[in-house]
């Protein structure tokens, strides 16, 4: 009885030491990510005339290009700057190949 007690607290003790590196890499790496794509959309060219929010669904190719999949805005310029500004570029880190991934961005009105 000893031994299996034993033997599940070590099992415990390992699977949660195991998940918590695992999810901070990945937060890690999601900020990191997310920080090289908003430098990548400095300043647009254009004015917006109120705040909004767009969702970016993006994945990386077998180049490590950001290929952009769909952005939710009505706008047509904020559409096609995104995806001017986005579409293959390549960043430091990039995500896993074929993994699709959303962000939020806020855009603000000037």
């Amino acid at each position: 009885m000893k031994k299996l007690k034993l033997v599940a607290v070590a099992l415990v003790i390992g699977t949660a030491s195991l998940f918590a590196t695992n999810m901070e890499d990945t937060e890690e790496s999601k900020k990191l990510m997310r920080t090289q794509i908003v430098e990548l959309l400095d300043t647009p060219s254009f004015v917006v005339e109120n705040d909004m929010t767009v969702d970016i669904t993006f994945t990386f190719s077998s180049q490590g290009e950001l290929v952009v999949l769909s952005v939710d805005s009505n706008n047509s310029d904020v559409l096609s700057y995104i995806r001017k500004n986005l579409n293959y570029k390549i960043i430091e880190n990039p995500g896993e190949r074929d993994k699709l991934y959303t962000i939020p961005l806020k855009v603000k009105a000037a």
